[in-house]
């Protein structure tokens, strides 16, 4: 049976303006499947500009998704920062996703893994915004270290994309043509970050 995955998130999942085949999950996927691992092309529950209410508002419009996936991803949270949500109305709905993917995938949370936030403050976008960045990064700290905490008290896997969005995140190479969003090269580094992870994930929940 191949792999069935299932990928939650908002703009940073869909890939918005990166051809499909750059998205991180559809790269993951490709990188996968170099390695032997059977699976199918992933299912995408994202748009841009989703908070956690409006992707768990998407999920429930989209059900039933099934709880046999082997895999599912999740990673969402930006655009509650972007609106000024607070950190604790987060991670209260962060909560209540994970346990939805958790569910996704036969109430097996080692075959979840959630990414961090990546810190849209280091782009040309942030800079012409006129937000405080310093802030950006202060308040993105605090939404990705209390996912951190629920995906640990869950036995989940939480990768941190965040260092490498700030160190890379302005490079032209690494952004998409409106300076905000990354382009498939950055999703790429995403995906290489991820992969370990997940193999070892995959690994594991198949053994025997």
């Amino acid at each position: 049976m191949p792999v069935q995955y299932l990928a939650l998130g908002d703009s940073y999942t869909i890939g918005e303006r990166v051809e499909p085949d750059g998205r991180w999950p559809v790269q993951l996927t490709a990188a996968l499947r170099a390695d032997g691992v059977v699976i199918d092309a992933p299912r995408i529950i994202a748009r841009t500009g989703w908070t956690t209410g409006e992707l768990s508002t998407a999920i429930d419009a989209a059900a039933p998704l099934g709880d046999d996936h082997a895999l599912v991803t999740l990673l969402i949270g930006v655009n509650n920062q972007y609106r000024g949500r607070d950190v604790g109305e987060y991670a209260h709905e962060f909560a209540v996703l994970l346990e939805r993917a958790i569910g996704f995938a036969g109430r097996r949370a080692d075959r979840v893994v959630v990414l961090a936030i990546p810190d849209w403050g280091v782009t040309p976008f942030a800079a012409q915004s006129g937000r405080d960045t310093a802030a950006i990064a202060r308040e993105l700290d605090a939404y990705n270290a209390a996912a951190a905490k629920i995906c640990a008290r869950r036995g989940v896997a939480f990768v941190d994309i965040a260092p490498v969005s700030r160190e890379r995140g302005a490079e032209p190479a690494m952004l998409a043509d409106d300076g905000l969003h990354p382009s498939a090269a950055m999703y790429a580094e995403w995906a290489r970050l991820a992969l370990p992870v997940v193999r070892r994930l995959l690994a594991q929940s198949h053994a025997p």
